[in-house]
């Protein structure tokens, strides 16, 4: 098994929610520094686009969201992973700035549930079959660290 959080040493020492609620516009003000033309372009081979950095980031924003929600109303349910790079063969063609309105709603919505849930359902488990027994606040903490890296790779291609 890998282990629980993978993204855990991208985390700072902000509060959980600060970060995920700072993603967005974070998001928002390296893609008008990329600009609409550059945001299509890989930055190297093999690379995601920074459009393409959003709609993962939209994707698993859903995904993440519906972690929480079957953590909430299950006990210690069994999640499912997913092949980030078959998903992200539907990217192309999707605008960086409508990737952001999706990513922008789904993290609204799962910053509402977080806020409601926490502290009381921190402890929760969760089982994800390549990472072991988890918690909900695990699938936070993977969510903000998650947020961190691929706002690094952002802030590389915007100063480039």
């Amino acid at each position: 098994m890998s282990e629980v959080n993978p993204y855990a040493k991208f985390l700072d020492e902000r509060p959980l929610e600060t970060i995920l609620a700072d993603t967005a516009p974070m998001i928002e003000a390296h893609l008008k520094s990329i600009g609409a033309e550059r945001s299509g372009v890989s930055p190297a081979p093999g690379k995601w686009s920074p459009a393409e950095i959003v709609c993962h980031l939209a994707d698993c924003e859903l995904v993440f969201g519906f972690r929480l929600r079957q953590t909430l109303a299950e006990y210690a349910p069994t999640v499912q992973p997913f092949d980030q790079e078959k998903w992200a063969a539907t990217y192309p063609g999707i605008a960086a700035d409508e990737a952001l309105a999706a990513f922008s709603a789904f993290r609204k919505w799962n910053l509402r549930l977080i806020h409601d849930a926490m502290p009381r359902a921190a402890s929760r488990p969760v089982t994800h079959p390549e990472r072991g027994t988890m918690t909900f606040l695990n699938i936070v903490e993977t969510m903000a660290g998650h947020d961190l890296n691929h706002l690094a790779q952002l802030t590389k291609i915007a100063a480039a």
